[in-house]
């Protein structure tokens, strides 16, 4: 094999050298119990624009841009040289007693995007640690109004929330909460809402009616009086990208307000740009959620940050109460870290100085590109809004039926994908995409082409070992 080299042409040592000691000493992300401590996965070596480079230097479309966060693409010399800046003038202040200014006006700036009333911001480390807030908040609230019994948490199948114990109990998809404990106690489920696999015959009307009808027969049978909050993906992400009816959202949002039941908005995907917006609950979906989680985006990956945007309405409700002296006992470490906020300004600036005009104008193309591979016997459908999408494949299209006789179709695309210079993320039968919103129509081909004959390739594989014929 020829000598391996960084991007700045310098030779480095074979993967196998530097990452070895991976499955020695290093616990990944969602292990399976035989493999766990003892996994050496892909490794990966640099990235540049909506690429990167594996340990073979082999150089890769960045199909799910990280974990659906690295929007401005990879090396952007602007959030680097921001990040050692901010690191050089304040590398860390407590929360708990004093403040950044790189915090309090990243917080104005977003309170400006944010759809309603939402002019308040709680600053996390990620993700999971927004959703936990928000349900910690919701739970804060509550007790301060004198409900303590209002805490009961509606969410949905195929969602996903995070990794926390609260967050984590949210989710709906396959195979999350198998082996893992949660606080089943709190949360309700409710039917996912896929219109692909909706009832056979059922209109996409009337599948929204049976939602919405089903949202509100659960409220009736448990009482509003017990239930704190809906939290809901605009878009379920890792769910499939599922991208609910129309008309679905704003009816639930206003079944929350009638029955006094907090509207969460997770747009730990969602915001920053996915869907063009760097909110899309208001300028998407036409909704004014309560709360709004975010993460990812907001720094484009390069920073671990979070938060939630709360409404103006809750905290005056609080500021109100009989109950002044009451403690919202919650926070983090690293809550408003200043490199993580200057860096996540700096990212603010980039999207609205044309990210974000560019996200928009070829989110159409994008789309409309990969629903080409439709044609493919075995694609059941490609789905998605803005710059993310799902193509998932089935064994029969008139069943609908997920591969059931392969549930590892997703890792064969992967794999067939990873040699001809495109990294997808695998969700057992489908392939998500959600690449840097940098990219460029040449590039969108190139990724389609890519994926086309990977997908083209399993077929040929699945056929040959006599698991599907199509």
């Amino acid at each position: 094999m020829a000598a391996i080299k960084n991007p700045a042409g310098q030779a480095v040592a074979p993967p196998t050298a530097r990452f070895g000691g991976a499955a020695r000493h290093l616990i990944q992300p969602w292990p399976y119990a035989g493999a766990i401590g003892n996994e050496a996965r892909t490794p990966i070596e640099a990235g540049d624009g909506i690429y990167i480079t594996d340990g073979d230097g082999r150089r890769l479309i960045d199909g799910p841009a990280g974990m659906w966060c690295v929007n401005l693409g990879h090396r952007r010399e602007e959030l680097a040289r921001v990040m050692a800046d901010q690191a050089m003038e304040l590398s860390y202040n407590t929360p708990w007693y004093t403040m950044s200014d790189a915090s309090a006006v990243l917080a104005r700036r977003l309170a400006a995007h944010a759809p309603g009333d939402l002019d308040h911001v709680f600053f996390t480390t990620g993700g999971s640690s927004a959703v936990e807030t928000a349900l910690r908040f919701m739970q804060f609230y509550n007790n301060v109004r004198g409900r303590p019994e209002k805490k009961l948490i509606l969410s949905r199948g195929g969602a996903y929330h995070g990794s926390t114990y609260l967050s984590a109990s949210l989710n709906g998809r396959p195979r999350d909460r198998d082996w893992m404990d949660g606080a089943d106690d709190l949360v309700v489920k409710l039917s996912c809402p896929d219109p692909f696999r909706r009832p056979a015959g059922m209109t996409l009307a009337a599948f929204t009616n049976f939602l919405v009808d089903e949202f509100r027969d659960t409220v009736e049978r448990i009482g509003h009086e017990r239930i704190g909050a809906f939290v809901a993906e605009p878009i379920q992400a890792s769910g499939g990208v599922i991208v609910p009816p129309p008309g679905y959202l704003p009816r639930i949002r206003d079944l929350c307000r009638d029955n006094d039941i907090l509207y969460i908005s997770d747009e730990v995907v969602t915001a920053f740009g996915r869907l063009g917006e760097v909110f899309a609950s208001g300028d998407v979906f036409g909704i004014e959620p309560d709360m709004i989680t975010f993460a990812k985006g907001v720094t484009s990956g390069y920073f671990p940050l979070g938060g939630v945007m709360i409404s103006a309405r809750l905290t005056e409700e609080l500021r109100r109460s009989n109950h002044p002296q009451a403690m919202f006992g919650h926070g983090y470490t690293y809550s408003s870290h200043p490199i993580g906020c200057a860096v996540a300004l700096k990212n603010l600036d980039l999207l609205e100085d044309g990210v974000l005009d560019h996200a928009r104008a070829v989110a159409p193309y994008f789309q409309a590109r990969l629903r080409t591979l439709e044609d493919l016997p075995l694609v059941g459908e490609v789905r998605g809004a803005g710059l993310m999408a799902c193509v998932e494949c089935v064994a029969d299209r008139e069943s609908r039926n997920p591969l059931a006789l392969d549930n590892a179709v997703g890792k064969r695309i992967d794999a067939h994908c990873h040699e001809l210079g495109l990294l997808v993320r695998p969700l057992i039968n489908m392939c998500v995409m959600s690449p840097p919103l940098v990219i460029t129509r040449d590039q969108i081909d190139d990724m389609v082409a890519i994926l086309r004959e990977g997908i083209s390739r399993t077929m040929d594989d699945l056929r040959r070992e006599g698991l599907w014929q199509g």
